[in-house]
């Protein structure tokens, strides 16, 4: 490893202009080596304005780099990630690393393979109050049950949402897209999931209602969504045990800061060669609890 980690970004759309590149070009521990997206125009205008350049193929921006950044689609994110693995790159994923119990374990194994470092971005679970409050509740225990709202209102009526042009989410909808983000507060606080015994059922549009039971025999729900009205939209996650009840704090500010940890996290595994907690195989850990989930709607 060099001095900083060399990171080339793989993706343009609007998460890669907004959050991804400005913290990798602004982050001391890292150099932004370039951009790589499937519109070359896009791949350039995004390098010009964070002084770096686009790549042609997403394997001449792996020859220049220490490690990537993924922000596209997750069957795109799967198959660039293993061969990114494969070439020797640490990985820093977006959530979910793919939407495919096959798919996730491909990453996994690619990663421990190679021996890289990876780190998987779950906003809540990078953000600095609400991580500081999923370790204070991990460490307490206790806990007799939780429920997550995680409610969006991106394919409501009249939203101006800039993921709404986004054909996965449209496809996949909110389990896949919100539901890793409850997944990311509920597993490390209440343990792992009982893959066999969840079960799902499905709400108004794409909202999804999720009922899962943890290994230690605690019981959670979520409620899931992107297509609530804008009123009702927001997350809110409530535990209860022999503590009394706590709520999740409401972030104060974007996701960029949140990013910016994830960044620390890869930086920490690289040097210290440690796997995060939010490595590909939790990344993989999720995309089964969500494809059993998937398989209970039918």
């Amino acid at each position: 490893m060099t001095t900083t980690l060399r990171i080339g970004l793989l993706g343009t759309g609007p998460w890669a202009r907004r959050v991804h590149a400005p913290a990798l070009a602004a982050h001391p521990g890292v150099t932004l080596t370039g951009v790589w997206g499937r519109r070359p125009d896009a791949a350039a205008a995004l390098a010009q304005a964070h002084d770096t350049r686009s790549y042609a193929t997403p394997d001449e921006l792996f020859a220049a780099t220490d490690a990537v950044a993924v922000a596209l689609p997750p069957s795109v994110q799967a198959a660039l990630a293993v061969r990114a693995a494969a070439a020797g790159r640490h990985l820093l994923l977006d959530k979910p690393v793919a939407t495919s119990t096959t798919e996730a374990r491909a990453v996994a194994d690619a990663v421990q393979r190679a021996g890289v470092a990876s780190v998987v971005f779950f906003t809540a679970r990078f953000g600095v109050a609400e991580g500081a409050w999923i370790a204070e509740q991990a460490a307490a225990g206790g806990w007799f049950t939780a429920h997550a709202d995680w409610l969006g209102s991106v394919f409501a009526a009249g939203s101006d949402s800039p993921y709404a042009a986004s054909p996965w989410r449209r496809e996949k909808g909110a389990l896949w897209d919100v539901g890793p983000h409850a997944l990311s507060v509920l597993l490390p606080v209440l343990g792992d999931v009982e893959t066999a015994s969840v079960t799902a059922a499905r709400g108004p549009a794409d909202t999804v209602l999720l009922a899962l039971r943890h290994a230690g025999g605690a019981a959670s729900s979520a409620t899931l969504s992107l297509t609530a009205p804008g009123p009702a939209a927001g997350v809110q996650v409530t535990l209860r045990g022999t503590a009394g009840t706590t709520t999740l704090p409401r972030r104060t500010d974007g996701p960029g800061p949140a990013y910016e940890r994830a960044i620390d996290a890869l930086l920490t595994s690289v040097r210290t060669g440690e796997p995060h907690p939010c490595d590909a195989r939790f990344g993989l850990r999720v995309t089964e609890i969500l494809a059993a989930a998937e398989s209970a709607l039918g």
